[in-house]
């Protein structure tokens, strides 16, 4: 992985590790379905007259059957389940959950696309994982009956990951970025608009939790998806998915910064593990022969 890639998967890492804070804010005024909409509807307004600089707009329609079904996988589906999921668990608690994307995508991969792993990438990973539990171990906290539906919905979103990253390679290999990124949220926005219309909240969201939605749009979304395409065309879909593994970092940073939350020596500790599986996952990091 050349430093350019590495600069931006912090950067993404970055910009996903405040998407289940901005959720969790939002989702009680919102509800799943509108805070979603408003989430891809407002990146596709956002990308669309990029792509359309571009001169992409053409292949938006002529492909309009794989990035529905990208849009679905990819952001429709695991953005509401999250959402749906942070209305009973914590956004650390999903956040952990969301760190086994890179082994659903493995997994997908290898029965899909054959595709095969090597030792220091298996490795990799499941260090990784081993160190997001490290790192939050302390600081999951879950409660009542609806934990293991809620639980069920944050592996369903995973999973959705994974066999969209299988679905990019497969049918969108050398498909600019910006095409994958603009078309998936477009097609996420119009199959979640029936859904958002029918329940729209009756209330008015309060001016924080529009705020948070729109950070979760332009930033967390529109953004991060440029960002997320741009790497799975340079280095490969289960490289790319390795930022999973990065997010709850992030995550532990930014409540240490804005909300005064205590780094402890475990946190500092998964941090250390989940970097070194990073680098053995991305093969920035090689075993010996």
């Amino acid at each position: 992985m050349k430093a350019r890639d590495l600069f931006e998967l912090f950067l993404l890492a970055a910009l996903w590790g405040g998407s289940f804070l901005f959720t969790r804010i939002a989702v009680p005024e919102f509800g799943p379905f509108a805070l979603i909409e408003l989430r891809v509807g407002l990146a596709a307004l956002v990308l669309l007259p990029l792509l359309a600089w571009s001169g992409g707009l053409l292949q938006l329609w002529r492909r309009a059957g794989v990035l529905a079904v990208l849009g679905l996988t990819s952001s429709a589906l695991p953005f509401v389940l999250y959402a749906w999921a942070t209305l009973t668990v914590t956004a650390g608690f999903a956040s952990v959950v969301n760190a086994t994307t890179p082994l659903f995508t493995a997994l997908v991969a290898w029965v899909w696309l054959r595709d095969r792993l090597s030792v220091g990438a298996t490795l990799g990973l499941c260090a990784g994982v081993a160190g997001v539990m490290v790192l939050v171990w302390d600081k999951i906290a879950i409660a009542g009956d609806a934990v293991v539906p809620a639980v069920l919905a944050c592996l369903g979103a995973t999973l959705s990951y994974g066999i969209s990253a299988a679905i990019t390679k497969r049918y969108l290999t050398g498909a600019p970025p910006m095409l994958t990124a603009t078309g998936s949220q477009f097609y996420a926005a119009l199959l979640l608009a029936p859904l958002a219309i029918a329940y729209w909240p009756a209330q008015p969201p309060s001016a924080g939790s529009w705020l948070a939605g729109i950070m979760l749009a332009v930033l967390c979304t529109g953004l991060a998806f440029v960002l997320f395409f741009r790497l799975m065309a340079r280095v490969g879909p289960q490289r790319a998915v390795t930022v999973t593994l990065l997010i709850p970092v992030f995550g532990m940073l930014w409540g240490a910064l804005f909300i005064d939350e205590t780094v402890t020596l475990s946190m500092l500790a998964g941090s250390a593990v989940i970097l070194l599986g990073t680098g053995l996952a991305t093969g920035v990091i090689r075993l010996p022969r």
